[in-house]
This record gives C-alpha cells, sequence and structure tokens, in this order.
C-alpha cells in the first residue's frame, strides 16, 4: 500500500497532466499487484454483492483502490472527481474480477442520501452517483460478457439485466432529483443505449424494451423535455417495429418527431418548456423543475442536425424540411418577441452550429426574420445585453467565409437581402460585409456586381419613389466600396463595367437598351428614369472611384518580367482614359444615348487638340529611342489631359475653375472658349514634345525673344498646385501621380514655383486675398449657378443671421442701461424719441462704434483663422509633392534647394501647425538624410552658403527637437560636400561651430551635434583633433571644457574606422594632450580650477583611450617616449596629497592605469633591463595596494 497511497492525492491536483500521470501509473501499479495475486481456490458467492466479495479475486491494494476511487468521487476538493472517475474507468477496463452488480452496489452505498445533510453535501453525492455510473458504463462492465475467471459459485457472469436496469433506475433517478442534472443523467444513459446496442449481450432486446418502458412511462407521458426528444431520437432508429404512435401521443402526431405538424410542439419543448395535458392547444406551461439555466445548448441540437443535415458520406436520407424546423422551432420559437435574452442566447449557438452544416442552397434559410432583426439589434450598441454573442457570431461568420470563399456572396446576400439591411456594417458598427468582400474570389465579386445591378429598376409599380432612389444610391455607393478597399481581388473586368455604369448613367440617358452592347450599362433600360441627383450622384462616384484607382498599385507582367504601375489597369492604359474611351464611343452611338450636355462644335475643337496631342504624346511612348524618363514625362502631361477632359465632362467645381462652365438645370455645358488653364496645358504638351522638324521652323518665324514664356514643366507643375488647392480627393489623387511621373524634368523654376506655395502669410493677407477670390467668383456667377447654391448655404445663412441678430441685441442691452428704453407697449415711437436728449445720444454713440467695431474683428478675425487652416491643409498637400520628388529623385541637385524652406516649416511653424511641421519633419529625416544616393553634380558653393546657414541656426535654437532636424540636414550636405570634394569646407565650417560652442556660453549647440558628425564621418572628425583641443584650454567653463574632452574621447574612439593612410596619431597631438591634461590637473590640485573629481576621471580616461589608440596603431608599438611616466607619478603623488582628491580611489587608480601604460611606451634603458623591470614594478606595487586594501576593509568588517 505504500507505493500507491501517494499516488491518491495527486489526482485531486488541477494540472490536467498531473492527473494523467498519477492515473497512470496507479493503474500500472494495479495491474502489476493483481498479477501477483493468487486467488483462492474456493470462495463464497460473489453475485451478492456484498462488500467482501470484492476481497476474493482481487488482490487487497485492487479491492483497496476500487473503494478508494468510488469515495473519492464525492470529494469537492479541487479536481477530485475528474481524476477518481478517469482512474476508476481506467481501472475497471483493466481487471476482469470484479462484476458490474459489485460496483454499482459499491456506487450505491457510498453515495447514500441522509437526512442531515446539507445542500452542497447532497450535491456531491448525486456528483459521486453520476460519475460512478458513467465510469461502469465507459470502462464497458455493463455490457462485459468475459466471465470471472474463478468463482466460487456457478454464475460467472459479469453483467445482466438486471444490473442494466439498475444503472438505469438509478440514472433516471439523479435526474429527476434535480433539474439541472436531468441532461447529463440522460445523457449517460444514451451512453448505456450504445453500449447494449454495439454489445452482443444476450438480453439486448429486453434491454431496449425496458428502457422505453422507463424513458416513456404512462404515467409522464404528457411531460416532455429535450432529453425525452433526444432518446426518442437515438431509440427510433433502435426499435423500427415498436409502436411509436402511441409512444409519442398525444403530444406529438405520428411516429416522426421532425414532420411538419410537430414542428411547433417540438419548439416548445427545446426551449425548455414541459407540456402538460392541459396545455396541448399550443398553450406553453413551465415545469416547476426547469428553473435553471445554463449558457450551453443541449446536446439533442446535435442529434436534431444530424437527422436534419446528415453529412455528405453518410447513407442515411434527411429526415423533414431544415428550412420549416428552421423558422418554426429556432426563429418563431428562441427568437420570438417574448422570447428571453437566455433563450435567444441559445438562439445564437443553434445558428453558429447549423452554419457550418448547411449547404449553399440551404445557407438562405438560416438568416430568418426574427433572428436577424434581434442579431442586429443586439450588435448595434456596446451596451445591449446580447451585444457579445452576436459580436460572436460576427467573427464566426467571417471565419466561415476564409475557409469557404465561395459562399462569401451567398451570404452577403442574405445580410444586405429581405430579412437583413442594406447599410449592415453602418448599422452594426462593424466591418461583416466588407471582410467577407475581401476573402471572396472575382467570380463572387462579379456574382455581387450582378446581382447588384438586378436591384436597380424597380419590380413593383407601386415601389415608393424614395426608396427607389435610396436603394440605387445605396448601390452606387457599394460599387465605390468595391474600387476603394484595397483588400478586395481587384479584376479589370468588373472594374470596368462599374466605371462604364457610373459614365452611362452619370453623362447620359438611355434611349435604347442595346443587348448586343460591350458597354453592360446600355443593356437594361432605368425604370423609372434616373433622377437628376442620381445622375449627379453617378458622376461623383465616377471622379471618386478614378481617384481610388489613380492611387492604387498593379501588378504588370510582361514575359516573365513583373513591375508595379499606379493609375493603370493591367494592359497599362490609365483608368480615366479608359473612361475618356468609353465616352468617345457613347458619343457616336447616338441610337441607344443622348447626352445629358451636348457637346459643341468650339469645344469639340479643343477636344479635338487634345485628341492630337493625346496621339503625340502616344507616339513618344512608343518610340524607342526616347529615355525611359521622357516617357514617363509623356504620361503624366497624357494624366493631367486627359483628367481635365474628364473633370469638364462631368461638370465637377474644379472643373468650372479650369473650363469655365455654364451650369444649366441637368447638367454644365462647356463654354465655346476653351479654358486658359487647358489652352496652356496644350501648349506646354506640344512645347515639350514638339519634333525637331517643327521646332526649328517655330525658332525661325518666331522674330520675338521667348525669355518671358514658362517652361512647359512649369505650365504643368502650375495646374498641378492648382489642382490641390481645390483639395477633391480627384484632383488630388491625379496631381500626386502625375507629378511622380513628371519629376525627372523638374527644373530649378520648377521647384522654387513649389517652394513659393509654402512661404508663410499672415492671416490677414490670407483673409483679403480669400475675400478678393470670393468677390471675384461671386461676380462672375450667373444666376442659374446662384440658385443652384441655394441649398448648400442655407446653413451658412441661417448662422449670419444668428451672427447678425448679435448687434440688435447688443443695442437693446445699451439703452437699457443708459434708462433710455420704455417696457410700455402702449407708448408711441415719437414718445420714446423724446425720451432721449442731445446728451444722451452722445453718451451711447461711443457706445454703439464699439459695438460695430467688435463686430467687424470678430469677422475679420474668424475669416483670418479660416484662411489659416486653408493654407496649412494646401501646404501640407504640398509636401506630398516635395516628399514625392525626393523619394523618385534622390540623385537631384534639386534636393539641396527644398533645405531651407522645409527646416522654416519645421522651426517656425506655430502650435496650430503641428501636423505640417512633423511632415516637414518626416522628408527631411526619412527622405533627405536616409537617402543611399546623394547629387552627385550639385553647386558647391551654394551647399557650402546653405551648410553655414544651417549652422548659424544650430547656434540660435533653442529646441532639442530642432537641434536634431539641422543636424540631420547638415550630415546630409555634408556628404553632398565629400561627394564634391569639400572635405575641408565641412572640417572647417563644423571647427567654427565648435570653437563657438566651447568658448561662447550663449551657444545653443549641444555635443550631440557634435558627435553625429565625427560618427558619420570619422576620418573628417580626426581632423577636429588638435583644433578642438587647443579650443579646450579657452573653453569659457569647466563643464564646456570636459565637454569638449567629451567629444575628443568620442573622436578617438573612432580612430579604427579612419583610412589606413591616417592611422596614426600626430606625436604633436599626444604631446599637446599630456601637457593640457596635466596642467589642468595640477590647476585643480591648486585649486586654480573647478574640476571635481569625477570630471577629472574623465579627462584621465581620454589620455588612456589615446595611449591605447597609439598602441593599437603601431603594430609593434613604438616606444618614442612621448609619454612621460614621471610625470604621471608625480601627479598621482599630488593627487593623493590633496585633500579634495585623496579619498577619491577611482581618480587614483585611473592616474596609476595612466602611469602603467604610459611606461609601456618609453624607450628601454641601455645597459640591462631596468626599464622593463619597473614597470613591472609600478604594476605589482598597484596590484599589492589593491589587495592591503581589500585585507583592511575586510578587518574592518570584521
Amino acid at each position: 500500500m505504500s507505493t500507491t497511497l501517494p499516488l491518491f492525492w495527486d489526482l485531486s491536483s488541477a494540472s490536467k497532466k498531473e492527473r494523467v500521470d498519477a492515473s497512470v501509473k496507479l493503474i500500472s501499479a494495479l495491474e502489476q499487484f493483481q498479477i501477483n495475486h493468487a486467488p483462492p481456490q474456493e470462495g463464497s458467492d460473489t453475485e451478492d454483492g456484498g462488500g467482501d466479495a470484492l476481497d476474493l479475486l482481487n488482490s487487497p491494494d485492487v479491492s483497496y483502490s476500487i473503494r478508494r476511487l468510488v469515495r473519492g468521487l464525492a470529494s469537492p476538493r479541487e479536481s477530485s472527481r475528474l481524476g477518481f472517475s478517469v482512474a476508476l474507468t481506467e481501472l475497471l477496463s483493466r481487471i476482469n474480477t470484479v462484476t458490474c452488480t459489485q460496483v454499482v452496489s459499491l456506487i450505491s452505498d457510498s453515495s447514500k442520501k441522509q437526512g442531515s445533510m446539507t445542500g452542497q453535501e447532497e450535491r456531491d453525492i448525486l456528483f459521486a452517483r453520476l460519475f460512478g455510473l458513467t465510469a461502469v458504463i465507459r470502462s464497458g462492465l455493463l455490457v462485459r460478457q468475459t466471465p470471472l475467471p474463478s468463482s466460487g459459485s456457478s454464475n460467472t457472469q459479469v453483467s445482466s439485466i438486471e444490473s442494466y436496469e439498475e444503472v438505469l433506475k438509478k440514472l433516471i433517478e439523479i435526474g429527476e432529483a434535480k433539474s439541472w442534472l436531468r441532461e447529463s443523467a440522460w445523457w449517460t444513459v444514451g451512453l448505456a443505449i450504445d453500449a447494449v446496442q454495439d454489445s452482443s449481450v444476450s438480453w439486448k432486446a429486453k434491454a431496449l424494451g425496458t428502457t422505453i418502458e422507463y424513458l416513456f412511462s404512462k404515467d409522464k407521458e404528457s411531460f416532455w423535455s429535450p432529453e425525452k426528444v433526444a432518446m426518442t431520437l437515438k431509440l427510433q432508429p433502435l426499435w423500427p417495429n415498436h409502436n411509436w404512435d402511441s409512444t409519442l401521443a398525444p403530444v406529438f402526431k405520428g411516429p416522426n418527431i421532425l414532420s411538419a405538424g410537430n414542428l411547433a410542439p417540438l419548439g416548445r419543448v427545446l426551449k425548455s418548456m414541459s407540456l402538460q395535458e392541459s396545455a396541448l392547444d399550443d398553450e406553453e406551461a413551465s415545469n416547476p423543475g426547469s428553473g435553471s439555466w445554463k449558457p450551453q445548448i443541449h446536446f439533442v441540437w446535435d442529434m436534431l442536425f444530424d437527422r436534419l443535415l446528415p453529412a455528405s458520406d453518410s447513407k442515411q436520407a434527411p429526415q423533414g424540411s431544415f428550412g420549416e424546423f428552421f423558422r418554426i422551432v429556432v426563429d418563431e420559437s428562441l427568437f420570438s418577441s417574448t422570447s428571453s435574452a437566455e433563450r435567444k442566447y441559445w438562439g445564437f449557438q443553434v445558428f453558429k452550429k447549423a452554419l457550418t452544416r448547411v449547404s449553399t442552397d440551404q445557407l438562405p434559410m438560416l438568416f430568418t426574420k426574427n433572428l436577424m432583426r434581434s442579431w442586429i439589434n443586439h450588435l448595434s450598441k456596446s451596451d445591449r445585453y446580447l451585444h457579445k454573442i452576436s459580436l460572436d457570431v460576427a467573427k464566426h461568420i467571417q471565419s466561415f467565409v476564409q475557409e469557404n470563399p465561395a459562399l462569401g456572396f451567398p451570404l452577403i446576400l442574405q445580410l444586405t437581402g429581405i430579412n437583413g439591411s442594406q447599410e449592415f456594417d453602418k448599422l452594426t458598427r462593424t466591418k461583416t460585409v466588407e471582410s467577407i468582400l475581401t476573402v471572396m474570389d472575382s467570380e463572387g465579386i462579379k456574382n455581387y456586381i450582378v446581382s447588384l445591378l438586378s436591384q436597380v429598376n424597380s419590380k413593383d409599380a407601386d415601389e415608393d419613389a424614395a426608396a427607389l432612389n435610396s436603394r440605387r444610391t445605396w448601390i452606387a455607393d457599394q460599387f465605390a466600396a468595391l474600387i476603394r478597399n484595397g483588400s478586395v481581388p481587384k479584376s479589370d473586368e468588373w472594374i470596368q463595367v462599374i466605371l462604364d455604369w457610373y459614365a452611362v448613367n452619370g453623362l447620359y440617358s438611355i434611349r435604347k437598351k442595346s443587348g448586343s452592347s460591350s458597354i453592360q450599362a446600355l443593356r437594361a433600360l432605368p425604370s423609372p428614369p434616373f433622377t437628376e441627383e442620381f445622375q449627379a450622384h453617378c458622376r461623383t462616384r465616377l471622379l471618386s472611384s478614378l481617384a481610388d484607382l489613380t492611387s492604387q498599385t498593379t501588378v504588370m507582367k510582361k514575359g516573365d518580367i513583373t513591375h508595379k504601375e499606379t493609375a493603370v489597369a493591367s494592359d497599362g492604359e490609365f483608368w480615366i482614359s479608359k473612361v475618356l474611351s468609353t465616352l468617345a464611343r457613347l458619343d457616336k452611338d447616338t441610337k441607344h444615348v443622348d447626352p445629358l450636355a451636348p457637346v459643341d462644335e468650339e469645344t469639340q475643337a479643343v477636344l479635338d487638340r487634345v485628341g492630337k496631342v493625346h496621339e503625340k504624346l502616344g507616339k513618344v511612348k512608343l518610340t524607342l529611342l526616347v529615355s525611359s524618363e521622357k516617357r514617363e514625362v509623356a504620361r503624366g502631361f497624357e494624366l493631367v489631359l486627359s483628367s481635365l477632359v474628364l473633370q469638364c465632362r462631368c461638370g465637377e467645381e474644379d472643373s468650372v475653375e479650369n473650363l469655365e462652365v455654364i451650369s444649366s438645370p441637368t447638367l454644365p455645358n462647356v463654354l465655346p472658349e476653351a479654358d486658359v488653364d487647358l489652352q496652356s496645358c496644350l501648349s506646354a504638351a506640344s512645347r515639350m514634345f514638339a519634333s525637331k522638324k517643327s521646332s526649328k521652323k517655330k525658332s525661325e518665324q518666331s522674330a520675338l525673344p521667348a525669355d518671358d514664356e514658362p517652361e512647359p514643366i512649369d505650365v504643368l507643375v502650375d495646374l498641378l498646385i492648382g489642382y490641390l488647392e481645390n483639395a477633391s480627393a480627384y484632383t488630388r489623387s491625379v496631381a500626386n501621380e502625375a507629378f511622380s511621373r513628371v519629376t525627372g524634368a523638374a527644373q530649378e523654376s520648377t521647384i522654387d514655383l513649389i517652394l513659393t506655395q509654402l512661404e508663410r502669410r499672415k492671416p490677414a493677407e490670407l483673409a483679403e486675398a480669400r475675400e478678393e477670390v470670393t468677390d471675384a467668383s461671386s461676380e462672375e456667377e450667373d444666376e442659374s449657378s446662384s440658385e443652384a447654391s441655394d441649398d448648400d448655404g442655407s446653413v451658412s445663412e441661417e448662422s449670419d443671421d444668428e451672427d447678425a441678430q448679435e448687434i440688435p441685441n447688443k443695442i437693446v442691452d445699451l439703452l437699457k442701461t443708459s434708462g433710455t428704453d420704455d417696457d410700455e407697449d402702449n407708448e408711441s415711437d415719437e414718445e420714446s424719441e423724446e425720451l432721449m436728449d442731445d446728451e444722451q445720444m452722445m453718451a451711447i454713440d461711443g457706445h454703439l462704434a464699439e459695438i460695430f467695431r467688435s463686430r467687424k474683428d470678430e469677422q475679420r478675425s474668424k475669416k483670418g483663422v479660416d484662411a489659416q487652416r486653408e493654407a496649412t491643409h494646401f501646404k501640407n498637400r504640398v509636401l506630398d509633392l516635395i516628399d514625392t520628388f525626393v523619394k523618385r529623385e534622390p540623385q537631384s541637385p534639386l534636393n539641396i534647394r527644398l533645405i531651407l524652406p522645409l527646416i522654416d516649416l519645421v522651426t517656425k511653424s506655430g502650435m496650430d501647425e503641428k501636423q505640417l511641421s512633423d511632415k516637414a519633419k518626416g522628408v527631411l529625416k526619412n527622405r533627405l538624410a536616409k537617402s543611399k544616393d546623394v547629387p552627385a553634380d550639385g553647386r558647391r558653393d551654394e551647399v557650402e552658403t546653405i551648410l553655414r546657414e544651417i549652422h548659424q541656426r544650430v547656434r540660435k535654437s533653442h529646441s532639442a527637437e530642432n537641434l536634431s532636424v539641422l543636424s540631420q540636414s547638415s550630415l546630409y550636405l555634408c556628404r553632398v560636400l565629400v561627394q564634391l570634394n569639400g572635405d575641408d569646407c565641412v572640417v572647417h565650417i563644423y571647427q567654427e561651430s565648435l570653437d563657438d560652442y566651447i568658448s561662447r556660453k550663449a551657444s545653443q549647440a549641444n555635443l550631440s551635434f557634435f558627435q553625429d558628425f565625427v560618427r558619420r564621418f570619422p576620418a573628417l572628425g580626426s581632423k577636429l583633433r588638435d583644433p578642438l583641443l587647443a579650443a579646450s584650454s579657452s573653453a569659457v567653463n569647466a563643464y564646456r571644457r570636459c565637454q569638449a574632452f567629451q567629444l575628443l574621447s568620442v573622436i578617438l574612439s573612432q580612430h579604427g574606422k579612419v583610412c589606413k593612410d591616417d592611422q596614426a596619431i600626430a606625436s604633436s597631438f599626444q604631446k599637446n594632450l599630456q601637457k593640457t591634461v596635466l596642467e589642468l590637473a595640477s590647476g585643480a590640485v591648486d585649486d586654480q580650477s573647478s574640476l571635481s573629481a569625477s570630471q577629472l576621471k574623465d579627462l584621465l580616461k581620454v589620455v588612456l583611450l589615446c595611449i591605447r589608440q597609439v598602441q593599437k596603431s603601431d603594430s609593434p608599438p613604438r616606444k618614442t617616449g612621448i609619454w612621460d611616466p614621471a610625470a604621471w607619478n608625480a601627479l598621482h603623488v599630488r593627487l593623493a596629497a590633496c585633500e579634495r582628491f585623496k579619498s577619491s580611489s577611482p581618480l587614483l587608480n585611473m592616474c596609476r592605469q595612466v602611469e602603467s601604460v604610459a611606461s609601456q611606451l618609453k624607450p628601454p634603458i641601455q645597459n640591462g633591463d631596468g626599464g622593463k623591470r619597473k614597470a613591472d614594478e609600478v604594476v605589482d606595487i598597484m596590484d599589492s595596494s589593491k589587495k592591503s586594501d581589500r585585507k583592511k576593509q575586510r578587518k574592518s568588517k570584521s
């Protein structure tokens, strides 16, 4: 017993591993005991189930363990029931010397209920009996046919029908004792039925008959529970010849419990409501014992789904209609309006379980009306009671679609269908539909688009017009969302379908449908016709979708080579150009469509000229002799021209400014005269890509100089800046993309044009300029445009009225305070005027002037704030151009011109311009400073001037962040100067700043500024050794002097990175360093300087570092005799005798180390090896002094 007793304690451990290990060891030991046990030849009868019967055939350890394990099932300690039941199950399955009757009797005796038990003790007893009976069933002891090996009785059967009936009775009693144990007890009954069915016992039929008799007794024929339904589903296939009609009556009609007529009572049963005889008329009656609830759904649902939705490899045919079952039993029962939150919680779990089983055809049956209403309701707000389970359902659907992408489209149809909502994601504040779209394949996206297009037209003549327009707007928004979402798999085919649909419905009216047209939007005639508001919405969505496509990257393949390009389709054509091609085809198709805004002859002439320029740009792209840079520039011009034409055709506000458009009730018409911007852009493109012959003819014909004519690239960039100023998504994306393609053609004037936009202007100037633009534009507006803007300006007019009302209110208050206002209503105006004389009028005249003056100042300040905010946003967009230029042209010398304006933005921006400052800082530190390439053909004098200006700002900067930016910019310019062979210039500028920092207390530079330079350019930093050492003697204070030596330490530590030709440290520097440090140390000893012990130690560290670097550079070290050990020894003596420093052991030890290392570089003495012996003696002295100090410390401690 001594070997097994410790194992019982680990069976109760909370750790599963410890419980399993203890069970394995216990069972192995008991098996060995049983093998070594010799049973008696004769013994008493074992059928009586007495306690001593276990000892007849089992070893003492085994019989003790069985009793101990059975008693342990009632223990509430930690995980005792789990560990003891597993061990008991395994033990009963291994030994064949016990009978079922013996074990059941032992379980019953140890779990008897007594009247003095508390509630907790009673629960422990019931759990012990349930776990014990489950162990008997799972071990196989209930149906074991192997006889006992030897017995004194003639009855050697291990199991019998009597023992089965006993187990069945006790399980039913457990379920009746506590309602919350009924599910577990009846689930164990199911295990017993399965064990009997899978066995070959002779009493199988009798056992099944007894089970039906016990479970479906006549006294409880009207009481049904989910457990009873589960046993019915389990027993019907096992005993099909039984009279199930009478057994299921009167609650269910017929033997099929899943028939349509039985679904209503089945729903009430599964809702955990008992059915009494008085409730046969579909009324619910509560079960007195069903007051408990648990979040897990009943095991009967798995059995129901096995019958309704059998697996694909199952030979069993589906029973009943799953759609009717889910609608009646789940939707109209668990999700009914009167159901509690607990029942709906079950319903969501049933939905999750069914979702993984249904096929594509059965998927719509799950998204029923009540379920979707409850789901959306609880998912919409986080404070809803079932929000967590609702969110879990949404995540479950997303993960389910990831595993089955083909089911994504059917799921979206249900979420946005009749029982769901078109605004599902918006209502629920989730991204369920969006996430499903991201995992769908291209074919699924096409099907979704076709489904949306089928909902455009009204299917009911009586449908409300507002609802129809709302649905059409939602469809247009869904198309835009598909394009905007970068995670949705893109395909040229469905993108072209969407763009064509926008173009047709936004710019044309369909007269007649064309079923064979390549443009899918022409294959259906809108019924009823689209409204003007919807057509305008389509135009807006067309431009926004093109903005998204312009900023998205496409992977293009050409043979085995793949590359990425932005704003194009897979064939390399711009998406905007594809839309223009569609418009060109539609203009010619007068049979099927009519343009909403016909183009007149003069405007057509301008468009024809644009077409010719397009052809010229196309030839440039195809010419092999043209450089790739010029091809990109041609592509940039092409994109801008295409965007201008499309913007004009769509009638956007931006195009009104660019193409001078006149508004009409339906769509703006184009003026006969082309816009100046378009004309200038066409002229610039023509001059940029003019052929040699034409350029010669023009030069011969031109008699006047063209010096004042701007460069073509400047004209284009100026237009792009205007795009950014308008700030629509379409113009902004086109501007950024076009500029990224023309950066190679940028000149100094181009960069100056961009930098001009970043100049800081006063808010008053911005407000005045804004007022001038507003006044000019208001004068040019005609009556139709002003009428169209009435609705948009209603809000601002209301706010203006409210502001204007403040003045009369203030005047009234002024009159009241002056005592001239009379509250009597019947007083006439003449009488009121007589109450105020000239003196009173003069008294309030100044107050009235102050009221009007304050009102004017408020309006002016408000306009100034708005103008400043718009200017900041505009500068942010201009910085995007600069970032693009630096990214694409890292070797351009024009990058140098960007540094000072960017530094101005960083250092001079206010608190309300922090985003602007951060973006400029990012360009300097992340783009320029970290660039691997630097300009190789810049002007040296220009770079030197900018570098000097940066160092001047370093000396005056009060911000550590600004100093970091200035440092990075300075290092970038140093790289450029080094590339231009300006090393001496770099060293000279840094030396000037270093001298200023050391000698002038007001200098705002810091040590990090110079350390960054030394670490980045070790060779140039080494040239600062001597000037830095010389400057340290004239330092403004001790702190700056220590800073100088700290920088000198960094320079010396970088000595190994210097080129091999300059690795030797000059002897003059070594002498000066030794002399300077000795003088400073002597001055500190004589109280001539304020150096502290730690500062003096840092100086000695520099000396020690220099000597070691000399030893490394000279191999073997040259004994030059520069370093004088005697001088350092003398310094050590003076330090040890000084009151300030004698207690500083680190300082004295550091001085001793310098003396020791310096002695190694002293030339050897001619006769003998005295020099070496003396150096060794110094080291021995240091070691002996350290040992003696340690001995003294030990003695003092003891």
